[in-house]
């Protein structure tokens, strides 16, 4: 199986390990990601709101770029997902857009005829490759593990997507194929707040607050999530020595490749754990070091 692959910004900077993580997993599980030559940033989800069409044209160039190599597109990043097939969909929705990127690519001599089908990782591992492929393929366990499946805000939603969009499963399915335990967490598809902890930092404090309390007082051992920007508000919040202020103490956040890359056999080190701000607890160390 081959794909190209979008790491977007995040995981050529800050979120390191879930591009590191993602690669060994998917060559773990037999898939070749191609890395799209020259890609550019997404634009993210805001800008769209400032500068639609420049948004757009922004965004239309990767999928054009990434046309010419008949492949789907994978984009591991919530924000990137969600952009690459908002701009999908609107390009075929609202012609004078499309007319509009459509000059734009042409300054660059690229044309965009609406062909890449973008998906998530998860969505590869769990309907393309499969739960049980997966399961066969692990040389751990994950039994007596607790975790919080963190979804976001972005990956189910507000574009059609592989899951339900109020009560997402996929992590579920999978950690559950491993033998780890999900335990019950309504806030699996909450916003963690986003760039809100920069600019109205006690509204996206309170936010992601919520969540991290939700998944520790159903006993959550760890948080796996499939968003840079989420593993980024949630680890950051805590204080590892303190609590995050209400004395429950910290709970780790990890992306969830970290986590599967364990169950197929990779190390701790390969995974990039030593690069958590939080402590492990317990039973992560205990299968990290099995």
């Amino acid at each position: 199986m081959k794909f190209t692959y979008y790491p977007g910004c995040s995981l050529h900077g800050t979120s390191a390990p879930y591009d590191r993580s993602l690669r060994r997993v998917m060559t773990r599980l037999g898939v070749e990601l191609e890395e799209l030559e020259d890609w550019n940033c997404c634009g993210a989800t805001m800008y769209m709101s400032v500068r639609e069409t420049v948004a757009l044209a922004v965004t239309a160039r990767n999928l054009a770029l990434a046309e010419a190599k008949g492949q789907p597109l994978v984009a591991p990043c919530s924000a990137c997902y969600t952009t690459l097939l908002k701009t999908n969909r609107y390009l075929r929705e609202v012609p004078h857009l499309r007319a509009q990127v459509d000059q734009a690519l042409q300054e660059a001599d690229l044309r965009y005829e609406l062909s890449v089908r973008v998906r998530h990782p998860l969505d590869i591992i769990v309907n393309h490759i499969g739960v049980d492929t997966v399961a066969r393929l692990a040389t751990r366990r994950l039994d007596g593990l607790r975790i919080a499946p963190y979804y976001g805000c972005q990956i189910v939603r507000p574009e059609p997507s592989f899951d339900d969009p109020d009560w997402p499963t996929s992590m579920d399915d999978l950690f559950g194929a491993l033998g780890a335990q999900s335990v019950y967490f309504p806030d699996r598809v909450r916003c963690c707040g986003g760039m809100l902890l920069t600019t109205y930092p006690e509204v996206g404090s309170e936010l992601t607050g919520n969540i991290l309390e939700c998944a520790k007082r159903n006993g959550a051992d760890v948080v796996v999530t499939t968003c840079p920007l989420c593993l980024m508000n949630l680890e950051t919040l805590q204080k590892p020595a303190k609590g995050n202020g209400n004395g429950s103490g910290s709970i780790p956040i990890l992306f969830f490749t970290q986590l599967l890359g364990l169950a197929l056999g990779e190390s701790a080190k390969d995974m990039d754990l030593h690069r958590s701000l939080l402590p492990l607890g317990e039973r992560l160390t205990a299968l990290a070091g099995a």
